[in-house]
């Protein structure tokens, strides 16, 4: 049984597909891979952030996105936030951001 994969919003899917191309079809590859393996997805494609915190590793000649995402019950996942990487580390900010949403779409406190 596959996964079912949905956005945080709207912006959040128009942010991905607005990627320089290469990133954005390494995306939809990697995607397709989440939506089939889930939980299952791991390094180099997906890393665990702790927590129920995932993030998609894109790369393409023109940078690397990350696409952050959690798990639902019901087979769901959900695309959070993402960004086109400008330096080495993944900006703390962004982690503490996509955390903020995951515990919205978790009804967390």
């Amino acid at each position: 049984m596959n996964w079912t994969i949905d956005f945080y919003n709207e912006r959040v899917h128009q942010e991905i597909k607005s990627w320089p191309n290469d990133v954005y079809a390494d995306f939809l590859h990697l995607a397709s891979l989440l939506h089939e393996h889930g939980v299952d997805l791991r390094m180099p494609h997906s890393r665990a952030l702790g927590k129920g915190l995932f993030e998609l590793r894109c790369r393409g000649k023109e940078g690397d996105g990350r696409a952050f995402y959690c798990m639902l019950t019901g087979r769901t996942i959900v695309i959070l936030h993402s960004l086109i990487k400008k330096t080495p580390e993944t900006p703390p900010d962004d982690i503490r951001f996509a955390r903020k949403r995951q515990k919205e779409v978790k009804h967390e406190k």
